[in-house]
């Protein structure tokens, strides 16, 4: 069930005429542009961290092709449940990158106003759901939902995703387990990126991978290589389809790398080596895909050019405008946390009025 690792394209970007998966042109296009978004942003993310515009920072390098090939599977009504290292799915959903930005920075503008760590979005109109920090709590939420779309008796999906460390929690095992019993609509994606944070995959299974946990639930497991897109793609696109004809359950797991720090807090020279790095590098997802888009006849010189200047310019764009933007205003403390604002927070925020007009040094918050 677990024996092959699915790949479409090979390391040196060769494949089949059949590699296209029915994407034509312009969407194969679009998602490498997607990818290539994604890495750019990573890379002003953390030099905007590391120059205390913001607070907090984390990257995804070397996983764009899980990501954004696993959200190309998906229908508009399908639900996802990301974690915090998933920005390539918001942004490959259609979530703006105004808004992506506008949430590093916690500002007036942000949809969340300033309430979620950076990186940890939610986006309502793309079925989102909001990322939380501690591990593998999406996993049940999400077979929750699931489950809920299947008593509705409509089609709807949901795919959650989570790295090889959540598959440590119990949580993972809770959700696997309910998922089996129930033929729960759902796609769990694991993204071994081989480190829960300093910890390597050998300490984290003593299975031989992690898609083979899924034969003790009951359903199929599949490992697909997580740096191929199109391999992605495939994988989720069998298991999304599966799921909404009333097939149940599949676990995929993508075998990737974190090129990059856990988070901007993190230094990954103190866990792993210099050649193990250079290792993955060879394996980069988005060098794969230039090197099919590029034999397939979808990419030259002046196409590279126009993605590369556009993202950064997008990207420049909205750090200018939104950097500009100040915090949400303290009111919304008390205004924005229910629909009718309850007696006990009307009369703190009514006490801080009074007090802010009677002394103007005091400060809140």
């Amino acid at each position: 069930m677990t024996e092959e690792v699915l790949q479409v394209i090979g390391t040196d970007g060769s494949a089949s005429k059949q590699a296209s998966q029915g994407l034509d042109k312009k969407a194969l296009q679009r998602i490498y542009r997607m990818m290539v978004l994604v890495r750019t942003m990573d890379e002003r993310g953390l030099k905007l961290q590391r120059q205390g515009r913001i607070h907090f920072y984390v990257p995804s390098w070397g996983q764009e092709a899980a990501q954004v090939g696993a959200v190309e599977a998906l229908e508009p009504e399908d639900w996802l449940f990301p974690s915090y290292r998933d920005p390539g799915m918001f942004l490959n959903r259609g979530f703006p990158l105004q808004d992506f930005v506008r949430q590093l920075f916690g500002n007036a503008n942000d949809p969340l106003k300033g309430r979620q760590m950076p990186n940890h979005f939610a986006a309502r109109e793309q079925n989102c759901m909001s990322i939380s920090s501690p591990i593998a709590t999406q996993i049940p939420q999400a077979v929750g939902a699931a489950m809920a779309a299947k008593i509705r008796g409509d089609k709807t999906v949901v795919l959650v995703s989570f790295g090889d460390g959540g598959t440590s929690e119990g949580d993972f095992h809770v959700a696997m387990n309910f998922a089996g019993v129930y033929a729960s609509p759902i796609v769990f994606l694991c993204q071994n990126n081989q480190y829960a944070i300093s910890v390597p995959t050998k300490m984290q299974t003593g299975s031989k991978d992690f898609a083979i946990k899924a034969r003790a639930y009951g359903f199929e497991g599949v490992k697909v290589d997580g740096n191929d897109v199109l391999a992605v793609y495939q994988a989720t696109k069998k298991a999304v389809d599966k799921a909404r004809s009333g097939g149940g359950p599949t676990l995929i797991e993508a075998v990737t790398y974190r090129m990059g720090p856990h988070s901007s807090s993190d230094d990954p020279t103190r866990y792993r080596s210099d050649a193990e790095v250079e290792e993955w590098k060879a394996k980069d997802p988005i060098d794969r895909f230039r090197g099919y888009l590029e034999g397939a006849g979808a990419w030259d010189e002046a196409f590279e050019k126009e993605v590369r200047e556009s993202c950064t310019e997008e990207i420049a764009s909205a750090i200018k405008a939104e950097e500009k933007v100040k915090p949400p205003p303290w009111e919304t403390i008390f205004t924005d946390v229910f629909a009718r604002m309850p007696r006990h927070l009307q009369e703190q925020l009514d006490e801080i009025v009074r007090a802010r007009s009677e002394d103007p040094n005091f400060k809140f918050p």
